[in-house]
């Protein structure tokens, strides 16, 4: 290399060392390195190129901290790298130029970093808010009895509080331990609660296997009133010792509505039978009404006094009708009793004081005769004759009637 070349930014020595001209550098120019193996242009050329990959990292970084993309912190970091590097680098080219360029980033990087700052703060404050809420409503929670949506309300709120930025240490650490402490003290409460809910249900499970086993044992029980009645006693028992576990509670009840339905279906099929059987009892006591209700109105009070009571002999000895007559049938009868017991108080009105004596013998004709139906009913009831007892019952009332009947026109008569 035998002549020096110079550029705007550089030269080469005639010992082939190649300067570049810098305003950080001693006498203004500082020596970058040699290139032997070429010319002064091509030495040049080589140190240039250099410069130009240096500018290019240069102005990238330029254009990437001017559009926010790297954080501010990361940013001072790298331009003071990146600046190192211009200062000292091995390169012929404009490196004030490029040193200027990265200084300018400075209060471009000033400002990101307040506004960075400002964002941090207004995030921190909606950050507060936020989880002060959540706190409030975790604590509402942690006093409510809502077992059933609290613990997966509490879940979500969890889930928000760990996607919410932190705070400065003192406040995110006084909000989480108020958030904490309600998550705990609903837990807690909600663990009480289903002890105690699980106490109840295993006592009401032992409650109601006795029932079943009661139920299921009157089930073919055949006497009707008795036994209906003592099943309305244990469905009302049933119900008053509330649910039992979920896995045993549609058990027990099925166990116990097929043990009722057993007993009730057999008593509708016995009652059935008997309204068969009874059917043609009230096809007598049809005829005999028909005969009854001929006596009205009364024209001759003593005979259709004896005729009634001749009637009512034979309507007692015809025994029990269908459920589904009783009332029609007794009503009608009833009807022409009321009617000749009217006819004979007008008459006995009507009467001499003599009459009441005969009103009294008849109060105490009637009874005697309820005294001795009643002794046969006792000695029905003890030799276990069902139909003979009710048959009797029905016997005693017709004359207890009767009975106050008599005592009412003796009153009158003695009065």
């Amino acid at each position: 290399m035998s002549a020096e070349k110079q550029s705007d930014w550089g030269r080469v020595a005639e010992d082939g060392t190649v300067w570049v001209r810098t305003s950080t550098a001693e006498n203004g120019e500082r020596a970058v390195g040699s290139y032997p193996a070429g010319t002064p242009e091509e030495a040049l050329a080589f140190f240039t190129e250099r410069f130009a990959a240096l500018e290019f990292e240069v102005q990238l970084l330029v254009q990437r901290v001017n559009g926010s993309k790297v954080s501010p912190d990361e940013a001072v970091t790298t331009v003071k790298q990146v600046r190192e590097q211009v200062v000292g680098a091995n390169a012929v080219g404009d490196l004030d130029g490029l040193v200027a360029k990265l200084d300018a980033l400075g209060p471009v990087i000033a400002t990101q970093r307040e506004a960075k700052k400002a964002e941090r703060a207004a995030r921190n404050a909606e950050s507060k808010v936020a989880k002060e809420r959540i706190v409030g409503e975790a604590e509402k929670l942690a006093e409510s009895t809502d077992w059933r949506d609290g613990a997966n309300r509490l879940r979500v709120l969890l889930d928000e509080w760990k996607a919410l930025p932190r705070l400065d240490k003192p406040t995110d650490d006084a909000l989480w331990r108020r958030f904490s402490t309600a998550r705990t003290t609903y837990t807690r409460h909600r663990k009480a609660h289903f002890s105690e809910q699980n106490e109840r249900r295993e006592a009401a499970r032992s409650v109601k296997e006795r029932l079943v086993t009661e139920a299921e044992a009157l089930s073919t029980s055949t006497d009707w009133g008795l036994t209906a009645g003592r099943y309305r006693d244990l469905m009302r028992d049933w119900k008053a010792a509330g649910p039992a576990p979920r896995d045993v509670e549609d058990k027990l009840w099925k166990r116990f509505r097929n043990a009722q339905d057993a007993f009730f279906g057999a008593r509708d099929e016995a009652n059935a039978a008997l309204d068969a059987e009874f059917a043609g009892n009230a096809e007598v006591k049809e005829a005999i009404l028909v005969e009854a209700e001929a006596l009205l109105p009364v024209t001759d009070l003593d005979a259709a006094k004896a005729a009634f009571r001749d009637l009512a002999d034979r309507w007692d000895e015809a025994g029990k009708v269908p459920r589904d007559r009783i009332r029609d049938l007794e009503g009608r009868m009833r009807k022409v009793e009321t009617a000749i017991r009217q006819v004979e108080e007008e008459a006995w009105k009507k009467s001499d004081p003599e009459k009441s004596g005969r009103a009294n013998d008849m109060v105490t004709k009637l009874e005697q005769a309820i005294a001795e139906v009643e002794s046969k009913l006792e000695a029905a009831k003890a030799a276990g004759n069902a139909k003979k007892v009710a048959d009797l019952e029905a016997d005693i009332a017709n004359r207890q009637a009767f009975l106050e009947m008599a005592r009412k026109a003796a009153e009158e008569f003695s009065g």
